[in-house]
């Protein structure tokens, strides 16, 4: 997913500059390889928006533009999901964004691997350049993660002198996010008629950070817990001879 303006050439030397794209520049308008990718990406923010983690400075997006210019060259990377936590201007309808010129560099991007090869893995130096180069020597983004929704296989990179480490996951099959405060993981179930793999957060305590639907049916099962213990209530004073409508006031 990236825009080519020029022939290609050598980043061997990497001259890299943070300029605003022209006010006429017209973002190339790709459509996702598959259905379930909106579905991934949209599953991991709503668990972080209900649980009250997103703020306005945040940035949060997917199938959007990160750019840079490299040898006065401008490149484009359209990640499946990225999270910047702070921006400089908060804008409704944001639709590139260029690192260090309008805030942070992002903190985490993901690739969510399909049948189309989309060169998560390329290390290619010449223009335009693979993703992992981009991701990595360029942007220089701290987490990096390839996820295959097919098989639950989630891989976890971390920039460590300026190349990306591959960490093994915790007891639980979960990563530790540290600027973030969560776990990611992966999780297996249907949502929105889409049953597999998901990736999924869980707060430091390892609770699930819940989609809507589980939130409502959590407040169904707890309204009717209450209701039950009502009824054993009502139940318990009647056969004491006590009337539940006409309790004494309390002193």
């Amino acid at each position: 997913m990236a825009t080519q303006l020029r022939e290609a050439k050598s980043l061997t030397e990497l001259v890299i500059s943070w300029e605003a794209l022209p006010n006429d520049f017209q973002l190339e308008d790709e459509p996702v390889e598959n259905t379930g990718q909106p579905l991934l990406a949209g599953a991991l923010r709503e668990s972080l928006e209900i649980s009250g983690f997103i703020k306005p400075q945040m940035l949060i997006a997917s199938n959007f533009g990160l750019c840079a210019t490299v040898n006065e060259q401008l490149i484009i990377k359209a990640p499946d999901w990225v999270y910047v936590p702070s921006v400089k201007e908060i804008l409704g309808n944001r639709k590139s964004y260029t690192p260090h010129l309008e805030g942070e560099i992002p903190e985490i991007v993901m690739e969510f691997l399909s049948d189309t090869e989309g060169g998560e893995y390329s290390v290619k130096r010449t223009y335009p350049p693979g993703k992992w180069f981009f991701y990595e020597q360029i942007l220089q983004v701290p987490i990096y993660i390839i996820f295959e929704p097919e098989s639950g296989l989630l891989e976890f990179y971390q920039l460590e002198n300026k190349r990306y480490e591959l960490k093994q996951p915790d007891e639980n099959g979960r990563h530790w996010v540290e600027t973030m405060g969560l776990f990611l993981g992966t999780w297996q179930g249907t949502k929105e008629t889409r049953p597999g793999y998901w990736l999924r957060w869980w707060d430091e305590a390892g609770n699930l950070l819940p989609w809507a639907v589980e939130q409502i049916e959590q407040e169904r099962q707890r309204a009717e817990q209450e209701r039950q213990q009502k009824e054993r209530l009502i139940a318990y004073l009647q056969s004491q001879g006590i009337d539940p409508n006409n309790l004494p006031p309390l002193e």
